[in-house]
């Protein structure tokens, strides 16, 4: 192929990785622009030089069977072999016999159709090898019966439509659906596979406009089954492709391939492209990469699509890499005739939301939905499963009749709570409702679209747009009020006008979202939470974000603009498992977001929170690549045109998110920021902490003791205001030295540990356990099963988690390990939370009413989230060039010094802030009858109430006041290395604003206590004033310096 013939694909822009020997092109360009090829096959004909003598063979075996009258063998068999256009390849690979079985297969569902006066014929065959080897090919020939899925598709109904054979162990199902189950979408360990399929030329009878497509599945035989990612093999197509697959292509189309894999292995998404075939105004051909488990059943979902936009293939190729990319071929003809351009290009502007939605319910042959229109359904009917106000005046009613601080009734309140969500609106009775309007979900569409679509550039506009915006051009667009009554007017009754009510609500509070983007993995909306109940949401949140992608639904919720949390990955065990957690899921984000926000109550950052539910057997790394990947779409402008266009932002202002690790996400961090570089995320280094120390600055809460330090405070606290020596005080800790808090707690302390409980069992010896033996445990991070016995006193004991019926030294037997583990019960005078949500509020308030000195976790732990937040602040503090050399080790072994007396400072800050909310929360608790648990949730609501405040008001103004808040509040090293100005030319007026209000709130609250006045405020921000005045206007010395 000559080199002008193809035109160098848009590889920059959107979202991108990293390819080893592999330079992306520093001018993006649209994607989907037609290119010129060649008229070609694009792989080499296959010629069978013995068709001949095989069609004698076959003729004659069909004769000795009997079952076609002789008279009508010849012609049978000699239409099967010319007329019916059947490509070479299936006669090359099948012996006589079995082209002989299909012959007559064809003679007999010929003979069924007419007996039962059908105009269809019904062909479903299968050979599949017993076990697929490289040699071995799975062959599916099937008869193309109608199915058409929009008016256009009516054109089909003679012709072709979705495809179907039978299995033994199972109903019809589409053969291209079945592909994709059993070869196409499975695990690579499980075995790849390519595909060959094609369309007959011809008809398979002179009075039946009906053909046969054959599939062949074949097993892959890779040049390199393992590419070394950091090489330049990894993106080499002649490397990692399958053998046949190299035999066969041609150069054209080798080409082709290899350029769409390089632009596909820097994103995250699709990579789709047109091809023009030189001198055929017939025919276009669509070539798709993406990367496998990406998405699933996406091959049969393209299909579902060109149907439906009266499209039909000729042949398909489905090539598989192995370095993970997955290559779609479709020759694609149109029934209608030319001109193809329209169809084609809502196919491929299109194939992006198939991709995201390829399982879609609602893009179903009898709604006539087009696939923005299907989409938008799915989406809205899942903001309708977890929005929708279920409660109703009747649970209010209640709710104030009982008194939720009793334990007793606050539980039956929240069973019948539980009952009114599970019950009222489920996921079925939504889509069927959704599947019984399809013209008030059409109304629905047209309404979110009016909104958020952009009509791109006449350049990029040539063709017609898409059939869903075609509907927006016709007819006079309804305003909201008429829509309302429209939908007041056509529902049945009150449960689906509430269910169609809720899609309006979700129109009315899009903030912006990622729908109309061209490249995208994930679907992604900016909401307004205003539409929250106060019943179910006492507090509404700042910011809401619902992800929705092929196998997971995902939420990020924040109760300020400046906020960070962690991202969370909910797992479910089987399908009832899978169905609590789908009902529970906002509600666990809400109140984890909500709990996060008492937590952050010191720190800039607000609460926030992230969860992903996965749907079963999904790849859970893959949903949160997504997941991200959708939110990035929301943050970051559109600046590559026809890869990441501009979108509709009617929130109108920067956004900034911060994510942290939680359960299933702590291992994820590092890709979360790279990614976010990759797509040009300016705070790339504060989007995500946890991340890797020597890689990429990353401060370690274990190796630095972050959260120990804070729990550590309140420990000695509790010495130093009851009068007690540290080394004779007995103390019980659960968490086992293999942990972060355990281990670092035994290498601080110097008490008398008498128990120990972990994940292996309990160890205790009320002499006091060995310290040296504790100590070795702890700084090899291994569990309490791992003390060596003889250290014990005569008194000292182990009882494994797995142990039956185990003797103590007293005498007493435990029948059960994990019981006694689990059931143990000890006298304690005081007790320090170090993990988050480790009893409720009411068992602490029990313990506190039975003389217990506690301090739950949302005051004790706040070290992990204190270095968090300065983990995000550094690197909003310091340019990219600077963090790398300064916070990461990539070039020299070891931490730098800024780094060093960076984590210093941080330790410093953890210590003194903890020190202080001890000492407020012990003063208030000696004034007063609050218990200390409640009187942390007072703490936490008052400082977030009065950082709002503050933050609204104009003391942040006051520019010498400002500076003099933020010299103290940002760490030493910091500013010493970038200086005062910088860092407030480089911090976001934002986060500034969060900055200085959390640190005054915090200092003055701890400070004063919670009762303070106006006039305490006064003099308390006086100081800073005079701090800066001083700084300002400093007093002259009495013996200058001679000049």
């Amino acid at each position: 192929m000559s080199d002008n013939l193809l035109t160098p694909l848009p590889v920059k822009g959107g979202s991108q990785f990293h390819v080893p020997g592999f330079t992306p092109s520093a001018t993006p360009e649209p994607p989907h622009r037609h290119h010129v090829v060649q008229n070609t096959a694009g792989y080499e004909d296959i010629v069978f030089e013995g068709k001949k003598t095989q069609a004698l063979n076959v003729e004659e075996i069909v004769s000795k069977s009997g079952f076609v009258p002789q008279n009508l063998v010849h012609n049978e068999v000699a239409w099967f072999y010319n007329n019916l256009g059947i490509d070479d390849q299936y006669f090359r690979m099948e012996s006589a016999e079995t082209v002989a079985e299909h012959v007559t297969s064809l003679y007999g569902a010929k003979i069924l159709a007419w007996s039962r006066h059908q105009k269809q014929l019904d062909i479903n065959l299968e050979k599949r090898p017993k076990q697929m080897r490289f040699t071995s090919t799975l062959l599916l020939l099937v008869s193309l019966t109608p199915r058409p899925t929009s008016k256009l598709g009516e054109l089909l109904r003679s012709r072709i439509s979705t495809l179907r054979f039978v299995d033994p162990s199972t109903y019809l199902v589409p053969s291209s659906t079945r592909i994709d189950d059993k070869f196409l979408d499975i695990p690579m360990k499980d075995g790849t596979f390519r595909l060959e399929t094609y369309r007959s030329a011809g008809n398979v009878a002179s009075n039946v406009a009906q053909q046969l497509r054959c599939y062949f599945v074949t097993k892959c035989n890779f040049v390199n089954p393992s590419p070394d990612p950091k090489t330049a093999d990894y993106s080499d197509i002649q490397k990692v492709s399958d053998q046949t697959f190299l035999s066969k292509v041609s150069p054209n189309t080798l080409e082709i391939y290899q350029s769409l894999m390089q632009a596909a292995l820097t994103r995250t998404g699709p990579v789709v492209e047109c091809y023009e075939v030189e001198g055929n105004t017939l025919e276009r051909r669509v070539v798709i990469a993406y990367r496998h488990a990406s998405t699933n059943h996406f091959f049969s979902a393209m299909s579902d699509l060109y149907h439906f936009y009266g499209l039909y293939s000729t042949r398909k190729y489905v090539e598989r890499f192995s370095n993970g990319m997955t290559i779609i071929s479709i020759y694609l003809h149109s029934l209608r005739g030319p001109p193809i351009e329209s169809a084609i290009t809502q196919v491929i502007r299109e194939a992006s939301l198939v991709f995201c939605l390829p399982n879609n319910p609602f893009f179903q042959p009898s709604t006539h939905h087009a696939v923005q229109e299907a989409a938008y359904a799915y989406c809205a009917s899942i903001f309708s499963q977890h929005f929708l106000n279920r409660l109703g005046p009747s649970y209010l009613a209640l709710k104030g009749l009982l008194n939720e601080s009793d334990p007793m009734q606050a539980g039956v309140l929240n069973d019948i709570k539980r009952r009114f969500r599970e019950e009222t609106f489920t996921r079925q009775s939504i889509t069927e409702v959704v599947l019984a309007y399809p013209s008030i979900i059409r109304l629905l569409y047209v309404n979110f679209a009016l909104v958020h679509y952009i009509n791109a550039s006449s350049s990029r506009q040539q063709l017609m747009p898409t059939l869903s915006y075609q509907r927006l051009q016709t007819g006079t667009p309804l305003t909201d009020e008429e829509l309302y009554a429209n939908i007041r007017k056509s529902a049945s009754n009150s449960h689906d006008l509430q269910v169609l009510e809720s899609f309006l609500v979700f129109n009315k509070h899009i903030l912006k979202t990622n729908f109309y983007t061209p490249t995208k993995v994930a679907l992604s909306f900016r909401l307004d939470p205003a539409f929250l109940p106060d019943a179910e949401y006492p507090m509404t949140p700042y910011g809401l974000v619902m992800v929705v992608g092929s196998d997971f639904r995902g939420f990020h919720l924040r109760f300020k603009d400046v906020a960070r949390g962690g991202i969370r990955i909910i797992r479910s065990r089987n399908k009832e498992n899978y169905s609590i957690n789908l009902r529970q899921q906002f509600d666990e984000n809400y109140n984890l977001a909500f709990t996060q926000s008492l937590k952050n109550s010191t720190i800039p950052e607000g609460g926030a929170k992230g969860t992903i539910l996965p749907e079963l057997e999904s790849n859970p790394r893959a949903c949160f690549e997504k997941y991200v990947d959708g939110i990035l779409d929301l943050l970051i402008p559109g600046q590559s045109p026809g890869i990441k266009d501009p979108i509709v932002d009617l929130y109108n202002r920067p956004e900034a998110l911060f994510f942290g690790p939680d359960e299933g996400t702590a291992d994820m961090m590092d890709w979360a920021a790279l990614h976010a570089r990759e797509r040009g995320y300016a705070q790339w280094k504060s989007f995500t902490t946890g991340k890797s120390a020597g890689l990429l600055g990353g401060i370690p809460h274990d190796a630095f003791g972050m959260t120990s330090l804070s729990v550590r405070q309140f420990i000695v606290g509790i010495y130093r205001s009851l009068g007690l020596k540290e080394t004779e005080v007995t103390k019980i800790q659960t968490g086992g030295p293999d942990g972060d808090l355990g281990s670092n707690e035994i290498l601080l302390s110097r008490d008398k540990t008498i128990t120990i409980i972990d994940g292996s069992g309990v160890i205790h010896d009320q002499a006091g356990l060995d310290r040296s033996e504790l100590i070795r445990l702890a700084q090899a991070r291994l569990m309490v099963s791992n003390f060596d016995s003889s250290k014990f006193s005569k008194e000292g004991y182990f009882v494994s988690v797995d142990a039956n019926d185990v003797v103590l030294p007293s005498g007493e037997i435990i029948p059960d390990g994990t019981a006694f583990r689990n059931d143990a019960h000890f006298r304690y005078k005081a007790d320090i939370f170090g993990a988050n949500l480790f009893i409720t509020q009411q068992a602490r308030l029990v313990l506190e009413k039975k003389g217990v000195v506690l301090f739950k976790d949302a005051s004790a732990n706040k070290g992990g989230v204190t270095s968090s937040s300065l983990e995000v602040l550094v690197g909003l503090g310091l340019d990219d060039k600077e963090y790398l050399e300064l916070m990461t080790s990539q070039n020299s072994p070891g931490f730098s010094e800024f780094y060093t007396n960076y984590v210093r400072d941080i330790q410093r800050t953890i210590t003194m802030n903890a020190a202080a909310e001890f000492q407020c929360i012990w003063k208030e608790s000696m004034n007063g009858q609050k218990p200390r648990a409640v009187i942390t949730d007072e703490i936490g609501k008052i400082l977030m109430k009065l950082q709002t405040q503050l933050e609204d008001s104009d003391l942040f103004e006051n520019l010498p006041g400002r500076k003099a808040v933020l010299k103290q509040a940002l760490p030493k090293t910091l500013i010493h290395k970038v200086g005062l100005e910088t860092l407030m030319n480089r911090l976001p007026e934002s986060y500034q604003r969060s900055l200085f209000a959390s640190f005054v709130a915090f200092k003055y609250i701890f400070q004063y206590g919670l009762s303070a006045s106006a006039v305490d405020f006064f003099h308390f921000f006086s100081h800073f004033k005079d701090e800066s005045s001083e700084e300002n206007n400093p007093k002259p010395v009495s013996n200058p310096p001679p000049s």
